[in-house]
Order: structure tokens, then C-alpha cells, then sequence
């Protein structure tokens, strides 16, 4: 099947399901849903391009499955996190400060741009499941890339998950575990996670445009609605967060510096 059919394919799939989506998010009053629905998103993007395709090759169904892994898990944990809670303190801002336009500015400058995002970041996977990748050994690297980074982000999850189950956490700075290394191991991981699909999936001497999948992802991750947004945030809710700042990578996992008393 030819890729610009599996594209525009994926690109129908994807705003269909963020306008139905934006319709719910209406009636519920609440867009944190979007959240959600950006892991479970690229998990549909796999499945249809594997579809698209015609073919069920190995290399197809490995890397199919590797994002649905990926995608089910961040979609389950966010649902699980957020059920029962108010709508996110982002769109709760943006609906106050956008009074009757919100739901016509949360279509297209939440859901609208996130289906964007998400066609555009999925470019190695939309190829990789369709086209049947031909063996070579990056995808090896590829598959160490996504374990590892299913671990950091798993793991980190799971620990910041603990640690604020516990009230006598509530206010401090999460500094255990894998959070000792680095200030977001999620984000690591989700990271890895990414350039692991696109290694997988590339070829060697064809397809190598679709790195701006992960160029893009990497650069939303650190400089945009990841590391900086949240960070934003927690120096003014978190005692002690400048400290750790500090004493504590940014993204890469490195040892903690010695603590100092300024």
C-alpha cells in the first residue's frame, strides 16, 4: 500500500477521533480527557497502519505491539490518576481566561493541535507498521531503546505514585528512587521510548525523514509541555524544589551532586 494512502488515512482516523473526542470533552466539562487519549492515540495510528498495509509481517507486528504496549500503559495510568479529580489546572486556566471562547479555542489549540502533534510525531510508526521493515540490526537498538525507556517511565510512575499516596508527602520534593537521578525519569523513559520506535523502524537507505517524529517529541518533552511546563509549576507549589533543582539532572540520569548549604 502506498504510504501517502496510510498517511492521509491516519490523518482522517486521528481528527475524526479528536473532534469526537472534543464533543465528550464538552459534555463532561472537562479537556483534561485529552490527556488520556494522547497514548491510546498512537496506538490507533499502529493498528490502522497495520491494517493499511495489507501485510502481517514479523517486523509489522513487533513494532504494532511495542507502541500499543507503550500507549496502553501511559493511557491506563492517566485515567487511573486523574478519575475522580477536577479538570487539569491548564485547561481550568484556559477556560477562566477564555470565558464563552473556550470551546472553540480548546478545539483547536488543545484536541486539534494535539491530533497534529500526533500524526506528525507517529511518521516512523506509520511507516514502520505498514511498509514492512526489512531486517537490520538497528532494530535491535531500537528494542533495548523502548525496554529501557518502558522502564524509566514504568518504574518512575510507580515510585511518584507511592510517594504521593502518602499524606505526610504532601508538599515536599519527591527525591527517591529513580527520581534521585533525574527530575523526570518519566519523561526519560517516554524519551527512549521514542527513539527506540524510530529505530525499529527505519531503514537504512530509505524513510530517514520520519526523525522528525522523534526530534519533535524529544524537543515537547524537554523544552516545551514537559520538563519546562511542569517544572514551572512545582518551584511554586514544592518546598525545598530549588534545592533539588540544583542537586538533580535535568532529564539525563546522572549521580546526585553532593548537597550544599546555599
Amino acid at each position: 500500500m502506498a504510504i501517502e494512502y496510510v498517511l492521509l488515512l491516519n490523518l482522517t482516523a486521528i481528527l475524526v477521533l479528536v473532534f469526537s473526542l472534543w464533543l465528550l470533552s464538552l459534555l463532561l466539562h472537562d479537556a483534561s480527557i485529552v490527556d488520556i487519549f494522547w497514548g491510546s492515540g498512537f496506538v490507533v495510528t499502529a493498528w490502522v497502519s497495520l491494517w493499511a498495509g495489507g501485510r502481517l509481517a514479523p517486523q509489522q507486528l513487533v513494532l504494532a505491539l511495542m507502541v500499543s504496549v507503550w500507549g496502553l500503559r501511559l493511557a491506563g495510568y492517566l485515567a487511573w490518576r486523574n478519575m475522580g479529580k477536577p479538570e487539569d489546572y491548564r485547561y481550568a486556566e484556559m477556560r477562566e481566561h477564555h470565558g464563552p471562547w473556550f470551546p472553540l479555542v480548546s478545539l483547536f489549540t488543545v484536541f486539534g493541535l494535539q491530533g497534529v502533534l500526533m500524526w506528525v510525531i507517529s511518521l516512523p510508526i506509520q511507516v514502520g507498521v505498514s511498509q514492512n521493515p526489512a531486517w537490520y540490526p538497528g532494530m535491535v537498538i531500537g528494542v533495548i531503546l523502548w525496554i529501557v525507556g518502558l522502564f524509566f517511565e514504568t518504574v518512575g510512575d510507580y515510585q511518584l505514585a507511592r510517594f504521593k499516596a502518602d499524606p505526610a508527602n504532601r508538599g515536599r520534593v519527591m527525591n527517591r528512587g529513580l527520581w534521585r537521578y533525574t527530575r523526570h525519569p518519566n519523561y526519560f523513559g517516554d524519551f527512549l521510548a521514542w527513539w527506540g520506535f524510530y529505530f525499529f523502524a527505519v531503514q537504512p537507505d530509505s524513510w530517514w525523514w520520519t526523525i522528525v517524529g522523534p526530534l519533535l517529541m524529544s524537543f515537547l518533552l524537554i523544552r516545551v509541555s514537559g520538563v519546562r511546563l511542569l517544572e514551572s509549576s512545582l518551584r511554586r507549589r514544592v518546598d525545598g524544589y530549588e534545592a533539588y533543582v540544583r542537586n538533580t539532572s535535568p532529564f539525563f540520569p546522572l549521580p546526585p551532586r553532593r548537597a550544599t548549604n546555599d
